[in-house]
């Protein structure tokens, strides 16, 4: 432990500093409080002893005049009361006892009030603007010069200066470095402020990437597994009116959808719990999960040919993830455009540095495909972009010259991510 930390721990400091703050909070509430009870004791300490006790006066008649009693008061009181105004107006305050200090030394009356010269300096320092503390600087310097010259014929012109100097420059220093203190610790208290500003933005922006995380993982499970069910329906209807086994098919396969549907929104709602208690959530997707991907799909209508090629299961998981979900929204926009009747050719091929993803239908059989029934700025393809942008990836989504849409996505791996930008 180094002095200055033994030192802050100390008992009696300890002491000190909690009497510093209840008296910091009382004269917050009380201003005028702290003021009253700086005049009062330095009436008690000061003028009452020097009208009715030992005269300093008496000893050096040479030195000082015996003033009346009446003229003595009218100066203590003019020393001493504007101290009440010390902190609403400084500047004011210190030269109104400055001048009666003047004219009371001129005189050749030593008052022990004088002290409030010493007060008034010390607060002048402490709260006044700095470019008024030089001139209240050289006019405490011309008083004390004063003080000097009076008892000159006692003691030595310079032993006088050097007292008189070092008490107003002691009670200067003093304010001086209560200044400084205050205004390190408001410095100090901005900063933590300005600490805690930037603690709440960095955890309101982490709260704004989760929710656009659980978002987009909601349009992605939700949006699909609603697609199937919406195609299954459609189809289950149309079958119902000329084989009522196809009907059955269709009701029971819109339930299993449903029931995956439910689980995966419980998986994610989950992640919004915040009773502290750990969620069970089901393994995230991957490559290998595209198979069932396809026969869901495949179920809802669609033909699908999938084929893959390159080494997939030894890729990043976060990597099949995002391929996962990106197949999964471009199927769905398959659904929802090209119709159930449409042929989904799903492409994956890897390498050691990229993974590539193909997603095309070939459309409505019954109508084109037109260029604007795709969301360019959907919020799927705003999801596609944004998990591929995470793998320093791309997605390219258009209409196919040959008819349909294709969906292209370049993902690179992790440990081999291009430094230079990406061509969109």
């Amino acid at each position: 432990m180094t002095f200055e930390d033994e030192f802050a721990s100390h008992p009696v400091v300890s002491r000190v500093v909690r009497i510093g703050q209840r008296l910091r909070g009382l004269d917050a509430e009380y201003p005028w409080l702290l003021d009253v009870c700086v005049v009062v004791f330095v009436i008690l300490a000061f003028c009452v002893p020097e009208l009715f006790g030992h005269r300093r006066r008496e000893e050096h008649p040479d030195l000082f005049w015996t003033a009346p009693v009446a003229l003595r008061i009218v100066l203590q009181a003019g020393l001493v009361l504007p101290l009440l105004w010390r902190r609403r107006s400084p500047t004011i305050t210190f030269y109104l006892i400055a001048a009666v200090f003047i004219v009371q030394w001129s005189l050749g009356i030593f008052l022990r009030a004088d002290v409030a010269l010493l007060i008034a300096g010390y607060n002048m320092v402490l709260h006044a603007h700095p470019n008024r503390i030089a001139w209240a600087g050289l006019t405490a310097i011309g008083a004390m010069t004063l003080v000097a010259v009076r008892v000159s014929s006692a003691f030595a012109l310079g032993d006088a200066m050097f007292l008189a100097l070092s008490t107003i420059t002691a009670a200067a220093a003093l304010g001086i470095a209560v200044r400084l203190r205050r205004a390190q610790l408001h410095t100090l208290r901005e900063r933590a402020a300005q600490l805690e500003l930037e603690r709440d933005q960095r955890s309101r922006l982490a709260a704004a990437t989760e929710r656009n995380r659980i978002a987009r993982e909601m349009h992605d499970v939700v949006g699909h597994n609603l697609s199937v069910i919406i195609s299954l329906a459609d189809g289950g209807a149309a079958a119902s009116a000329v084989q009522a086994q196809r009907g059955i098919q269709a009701l029971t396969l819109i339930g299993e959808v449903g029931r995956r549907a439910l689980g995966d929104l419980r998986r994610v709602l989950g992640m919004l719990r915040d009773d502290g208690e750990a969620a069970e959530r089901a393994p995230q997707p991957d490559i290998a999960a595209l198979a069932t991907l396809c026969d869901q799909t495949r179920a809802a209508g669609p033909q699908i040919r999938y084929s893959t090629e390159g080494v997939l299961d030894t890729i990043d998981p976060g990597v099949q993830l995002a391929a996962y979900r990106i197949v999964q929204e471009a199927f769905t926009n398959s659904l929802r455009y090209a119709g159930p009747h449409t042929v989904i050719h799903l492409a994956l091929t890897a390498d050691e540095r990229t993974m590539t993803i193909n997603v095309h239908d070939t459309g409505a059989p019954d109508r084109p495909y037109p260029p604007s029934a795709a969301p360019h700025d959907g919020q799927g393809l705003i999801g596609m972009r944004e998990r591929a942008a995470i793998y320093n990836g791309t997605v390219d989504a258009r209409p196919d010259p040959h008819g349909g849409w294709t969906v292209t996505a370049v993902l690179h791996h992790p440990d081999h991510e291009k430094t230079e930008p990406s061509r969109s």
